[in-house]
């Protein structure tokens, strides 16, 4: 039974999609950086074996002590795994590749699917303040993924701008469909942002085109450029917004954060491509 004297809880955003590449981390730093910007306090929850999101905030492997790995596995409080980074107002929950076989481990524990829902909502977290959290998943449907999204009140899906980008989404899309109908009645699509978008490319307006004839009003109107900028800015462990706060991907992802703040109740795809 919840606890009405407790405060509200932040928002929690699974930053998903199953196929690699479409740039998930890219946009989990840089969408938690442009909030940060906003005065909201943000934590990054890192369940990605490859732990990019930590290293491209700069948080070291020596340094991650604690991890997401022992948060889900071994139940360690919060405050033993959480990390400021170099950004005001962010902080990280990092990841190494010892979660490469928390799967594995998670299977037998009959509460697997609760494991980060239950950790995200330890009371400890009050004192923290935080305004969102964003969820960096591994690129599967796994077992991590599927924790992500029971714990999360809304997915974020980056898509690609590229050939056979749709394809793997109705997938994505049924995994939604299903935890609504058991372990989380609540999830909603938060919404699909196209990502490496070269407006000078046909394939990227096609692409466009699709996405939002297909999903309507769940596409962002933001699309996130191909972007030097973007893809530099991790080499140096730093948010695309400090590493260039002039560039193209830094203005798309504050716009994107700008959006995603002024929107209204996430969206839920529906049977078929209706929404509502």
């Amino acid at each position: 039974m919840s606890d009405p004297t407790r405060p509200k809880g932040p928002k929690i955003i699974a930053i998903a999609n199953q196929k690699g590449g479409v740039g998930k981390t890219t946009t989990t730093i840089n969408l938690a950086a442009a909030l940060a910007r906003k005065k909201l306090k943000v934590l990054i929850v890192d369940i990605d074996p490859q732990g990019n999101a930590s290293t491209g905030l700069g948080i070291e492997q020596d340094q991650r002590e604690k991890t997401t790995y022992d948060l889900l596995l071994d139940e360690v409080p919060l405050n033993q795994v959480l990390m400021e980074t170099e950004i005001t107002g962010l902080t990280i929950a990092p990841a190494t590749t010892d979660l490469s076989s928390a799967d594995i481990e998670m299977v037998s524990n009959e509460k697997r699917v609760y494991l980060l829902h239950d950790a995200l909502r330890q009371t400890a977290i009050d004192a923290y303040g935080f305004d969102f959290i964003l969820i960096d998943c591994p690129p599967s449907l796994n077992l991590l993924t599927v924790n992500a999204m029971v714990a999360a009140h809304s997915v974020l899906v980056p898509l690609q701008s590229e050939f056979f980008a749709l394809e793997g989404l109705s997938q994505l899309m049924l995994t939604v469909r299903d935890l609504r109908q058991s372990a989380n009645p609540g999830l909603r699509i938060e919404g699909v942002v196209l990502t490496m978008y070269d407006k000078r490319n046909n394939l990227s307006q096609l692409v466009e085109r699709d996405a939002r004839e297909y999903l309507g009003d769940l596409v962002f109107q933001t699309v996130i450029p191909r972007n030097v900028r973007l893809s530099e800015a991790p080499s140096f462990a730093m948010s695309v917004l400090d590493y260039d706060p002039t560039s193209r991907g830094a203005q798309a992802y504050l716009a994107l954060a700008d959006e995603m703040v002024k929107s209204d109740t996430p969206l839920i795809l529906t049977e078929g491509a209706e929404h509502e």
